[in-house]
């Protein structure tokens, strides 16, 4: 007999628990692997940081800088937020995944500061030009770019693992 409030679990139910992350595992992987290509998801990073430099526009030229990269952080944690309170395992796990993979796009961004090869919108700024050049670091621009990179790697792995902390 179990204690009072005890709840039994079966192989299965441990087995079914960690389904999301299996079908997460080819989609880090495919994320990873292809690192740095454009993917299709980054057309949404791309939507979604154009939107943050049109809210933060008001904030002086280094917040209206930051604004793009800041919004593409802002929208997966309120996705993150979200699934939370929805208590949806699965949608949470893929939202940390998103957020792991914005940080892949920002890390390449920021990496091109000083060769500033990538192609911009409208012919626009360079964000991480301006932004690491205020702070001196534009010299650092790889290892900016690495510390995204590793970032990103690390919510990979947090999404994967969730289950351990799952109480259900």
């Amino acid at each position: 007999m179990l204690p009072e409030g005890a709840k039994y679990y079966s192989k299965m139910d441990i087995v079914k628990k960690w389904i999301p992350s299996i079908i997460l595992i080819p989609v880090c992987y495919f994320f990873i692997s292809n690192y740095p290509s454009y993917t299709l998801i980054d057309n949404f990073h791309l939507i979604v940081h154009e939107a943050g430099h049109l809210v933060f526009m008001f904030f002086g030229d280094y917040i209206h800088a930051l604004g793009g990269t800041l919004m593409q952080l802002i929208v997966p944690i309120i996705f993150i937020y979200y699934f939370i309170l929805a208590k949806n395992k699965f949608m949470l796990q893929s939202s940390i995944i998103l957020i792991g993979h914005s940080f892949f796009n920002i890390s390449v961004y920021a990496a091109d500061a000083q060769a500033r090869k990538l192609p911009l919108l409208g012919g626009g700024k360079h964000d991480w030009y301006y932004l690491l050049g205020e702070i001196g670091l534009r010299e650092s621009d790889k290892e900016v770019g690495l510390v995204f990179f590793y970032t990103g790697i690390l919510f990979f792995i947090t999404a994967l693992i969730l289950p351990i902390f799952s109480r259900d």
